[in-house]
């Protein structure tokens, strides 16, 4: 079959099914324009939609061929039902925004590649119709060992399991929405060089974006300017559901710039999870911690965070695991509620917390129902500096633990208002045991308190 060398940019019309022609309603942007030179139109193959039993092997041929040719496959608009296809490698597919849908028509998966170099698909409609995926993939669309995925401009929805998994994969996922997943929307596991970029996940039944590794290893995942929202927990837990985005064990990770909101847990959570960056994020609604770092790392920045509605704002915590060397700065921190999803040990309704070798300043709280901020739990504490921070309309301001074991605080020059509790209190575990300490009377060797202000 020759192949067509025209531009095919602004197609006006497409011979489809029935021999009926269907007119484009307007030209490409050229923001979304591919590079649809000498592009092998689908109709050419009689790929066409609504075409029947044919489908997936005139458009798998069609596919190979461009490939091999090192050339583009466009779609035209139209409705394309389809299962079971293996990418080849170089892979190009490109349709008409909003226009062009791919339909999952069950029995297996609808794309799928492994260990090939580029995979790249644009301006599509993916919808998996909440049909059954096989036992062997995880996502509607599964790629594991592709050097470079590009996924621009295209919808992904309806997978029973995630919309997007992809393993041991590099590349950009960007400007695209994916919803309707009954796992998670995007599931990234052994990346490199690995982008998530100005993507909208929504309406999932676990998880928004999981960047994770099967072993703790440098990952270096960008994930910023995505839309978050809608974040469910229909396999309950503690934690592993029900985040917007989680990193786990994936070391050197950026997340910045994300709009979060509405999530049955946490905004952000990393778990075992070092070097990572969390900075200029808006978090609204979580139904725990809008921000979590937990468990087994080692350097943490989060900054210039916005939180606003959560069980609790920001922790930096498990100094039993390891977790310690923190820097929290610039973030604020309001509207916190004492009810959380499940009975916690230390309970909800806390500021900001942090355990080991951890910088808390220039922070604002506002309307933490328990406590503005928690330094240390129980012998967990060591090097912790809290300064600068403005904490408001909290029962206690600061607690900080002075039980057996417990190491160096320093908490100066904050300034604490509508505290009814008290400013700085001692705290052995969650039992209060000191008196008011802000003034500078300190009955403990290992914490300094000066130069704090109590209105």
């Amino acid at each position: 079959m020759p192949l067509r060398r025209d531009m095919l940019l602004f197609l006006a019309a497409s011979a489809l099914a029935g021999g009926t022609s269907r007119a484009l309603a307007s030209p490409l942007t050229a923001a979304s324009q591919p590079d649809l030179r000498g592009a092998i139109d689908a109709v050419e193959y009689r790929a066409v939609p609504e075409s029947g039993d044919r489908m997936t092997r005139n458009l798998e041929q069609m596919i190979k061929q461009a490939a091999a040719e090192n050339v583009p496959v466009f779609l035209p608009p139209g409705t394309y039902r389809i299962s079971n296809l293996t990418l080849p490698d170089n892979t190009r597919i490109s349709g008409v925004p909003g226009a062009s849908r791919i339909v999952y028509t069950g029995d297996g998966h609808l794309f799928a590649a492994e260990n090939i170099r580029r995979i790249e698909l644009s301006n599509l409609v993916i919808d998996g119709g909440n049909r059954w995926l096989g036992d062997y993939v995880g996502g509607l669309l599964q790629f594991t060992g592709v050097d470079e995925v590009l996924i621009d401009n295209c919808e992904i929805g309806g997978s029973r399991k995630h919309g997007l998994q992809l393993e041991r994969c590099g590349g950009r996922i960007e400007r695209s929405r994916i919803s309707g997943a009954a796992q998670s929307g995007l599931y990234a596991v052994d990346s490199a060089n690995l982008s998530i970029v100005a993507n909208t996940v929504s309406d999932c039944g676990n998880g928004g974006i999981l960047v994770h590794r099967w072993k703790k290893a440098e990952d270096g995942t960008v994930v910023s300017g995505n839309r978050i929202f809608n974040i469910r927990a229909n396999d309950s837990g503690t934690g592993q559901n029900g985040n917007g985005i989680n990193v786990f064990r994936a070391d050197g990770v950026m997340v910045v710039n994300n709009q979060i909101s509405d999530c049955a847990f946490t905004a952000i959570r990393a778990n075992s999870a070092s070097n990572i960056q969390i900075s200029s994020n808006q978090c609204r609604r979580s139904g725990e911690t809008a921000i979590y770092v937990e468990f087994a790392f080692e350097g943490a920045v989060v900054s210039a965070n916005m939180i606003d509605g959560a069980a609790n704002g920001i922790s930096i915590a498990n100094f039993d695991e390891g977790g310690r060397l923190a820097s929290v700065t610039g973030n604020v921190v309001r509207n916190l509620t004492l009810k959380g999803p499940y009975t916690h040990e230390v309970g909800f309704g806390i500021g900001i917390a942090a355990e080991a070798d951890t910088l808390v300043s220039g922070n604002v709280i506002e309307g933490a129902p328990r406590w503005g901020l928690q330094i240390g739990w129980g012998p967990y504490l060591r090097n912790v500096v809290v300064s600068g921070n403005v904490v408001r309309k909290a029962p206690v301001g600061c607690a900080v633990s002075v039980a057996e074991g417990a190491g160096t605080a320093v908490i100066t020059d904050n300034i604490f208002q509508e505290v009814s509790q008290g400013a700085v209190l001692g705290f052995e575990w969650d039992r209060q045991v000191s008196a008011e300490m802000a003034g500078g009377r300190a009955p403990y060797a290992q914490l300094t308190v000066e130069r704090n202000r109590v209105s």
